[in-house]
């Protein structure tokens, strides 16, 4: 296959569903404030890859669904979700990051209210938008719970709170595994839940799909650790060195960038083999995992 083409036209499909729900947003006369819808406008099309909606799409794929209005508004979602977390991430009293996406991050342009304001405003309607999704109600209800426990305190939140308090001190690997398994990996593991519940997978497809998640999930953060080190700031989309500026631990400062790489390399092992229950329909899922190793922002 053609991961090129096929990235490239799921992205254009999930870039037209986000520009038309703002449109509609923009459109509606009892939509105010409009600097709050501003903002939440501004980090959700500020650019990226749109992975973890790609994701959705393609655990969707592998069960035979094809892109509709089924499986566009929740993987939209999930694109909602991450960016309430990067607007909350950049923020002072979390990363106090200056640009996002090349970009100045959103409390940068319209302050740290509007900002809090814009990522509230993003989570929340993400479950609208999950809401929306015409499908079985027993699907939509369990994709509804599985992304609650994954962006909430048992996932992305909890992982973010534990590295905060992990910052400044000396961790292992094994606390280090558990930080990323929640704000990293488990976000981008429902990801791919999300398309193969949709689809009617069973559970051990869901299952699957899930351990391919994690590891795809770990992987993410080890080359974004990597490339904190070694990436300029054109290729990451924002400041370098921040991670070890602010005594982050990291898969490099805890393993070494050499260990670092092999077992990013061991993890994609580890996610292709776990869809070996697939056939060739989960052959972008592949793709997408040996992407997310090479990938420089």
């Amino acid at each position: 296959m053609n991961l090129k083409d096929y990235l490239r036209e799921r992205q254009k499909r999930v870039e037209s569903f986000i520009h038309e729900y703002l449109g509609r947003q923009k459109e509606d006369a009892d939509c105010p404030p409009a600097r709050l819808h501003e903002a939440m406008a501004y980090s959700l099309t500020a650019g990226g890859k749109r992975v973890r909606p790609i994701l959705a799409i393609a655990g969707y794929e592998a069960m035979g669904g094809q892109m509709d209005n089924v499986i566009l508004p929740a993987a939209c979602a999930l694109e909602f979700i991450h960016t309430y977390s990067l607007i909350h991430d950049d923020l002072p009293a979390m990363d106090n990051d200056d640009f996002r996406r090349g970009k100045p991050t959103n409390h940068k342009v319209f302050g740290e209210a509007a900002a809090i304001l814009a990522g509230d405003g993003l989570l929340t309607d993400a479950f609208g938008l999950i809401a929306s999704v015409p499908a079985e109600a027993d699907r939509v209800v369990r994709v509804v719970y599985e992304l609650a426990r994954a962006a909430g305190s048992y996932g992305m939140v909890g992982g973010q709170q534990t590295d905060i308090d992990s910052e400044g001190k000396v961790i292992d690997g094994k606390a280090l595994q558990f930080i990323h398994e929640h704000k990293t990996a488990a976000l981008i593991s429902v990801s791919v839940r999300i398309g193969v519940i949709l689809g009617g997978g069973s559970d051990e497809a869901v299952a699957a799909t899930g351990r391919y998640g994690k590891n795809i999930g770990l992987v993410f953060q080890i080359v974004d650790d990597l490339l904190d080190v070694t990436g300029s700031i054109e290729e990451l989309g924002k400041t370098p060195g921040a991670d070890i500026a602010r005594g982050k631990n990291t898969y490099p400062s805890i393993f070494g960038l050499e260990a670092s790489e092999k077992m990013a390399e061991a993890l994609v092992d580890e996610a292709v083999a776990a869809l070996a229950v697939f056939g060739d329909k989960a052959e972008p899922l592949r793709e997408l995992a040996r992407y997310i190793l090479k990938r420089r922002n």
